[in-house]
């Protein structure tokens, strides 16, 4: 697995994901009916011309697992044991249709588990910005990781 152990994660490393995405009108649309999110400002142009946006925003909940799933590849690609917390998770700008997502991933805590001698917690930022380098989300999050077994 590409993903990193435990022992890998440095304070203060950050991490500028090569992977980028481009969300389409069918991403937006895709997801709301799949959570069953029946939010006209995401799903109604006509609703969504009506607001201050203009135009129909990116369900805010796509955003957050679009930033998160684009950092999985570099840094916890089977090595992730469990999602603990995501805290002061924020959306500073919208997210429309075309926009192009990319995102970098600071780590701002290890430790090791003090109970499970095979594991430990390493606490996330996450950024995700769109193609004008503007902050479209950000997230702190706290994920259980495994430790390199021993041969």
């Amino acid at each position: 697995m590409a993903g990193l152990h435990l022992e890998d994660f440095q304070v203060g490393s950050v991490f500028r994901h090569g992977l980028t995405k481009t969300v389409t009108e069918s991403d937006n649309m895709l997801f709301s009916v799949m959570t069953l999110n029946p939010q006209p400002l995401h799903i109604d142009f006509d609703f969504a011309a009506k607001s201050e946006w203009g135009k129909p925003i990116v369900n805010s909940l796509f955003t957050l697992g679009l930033m998160i799933g684009i950092s999985v590849h570099d840094t916890t690609l089977g090595t992730t044991i469990a999602n603990l917390g995501m805290t002061e998770t924020v959306f500073p700008a919208p997210v429309f249709h075309g926009d192009t997502i990319r995102v970098e991933t600071e780590v701002l805590s290890v430790r090791e588990s003090r109970s499970r001698p095979d594991r430990g917690i390493v606490e996330f930022e996450h950024r995700a910005y769109n193609q004008q380098g503007t902050l479209v989300a950000r997230c702190i999050r706290q994920a259980m990781i495994a430790k390199k077994t021993e041969s």
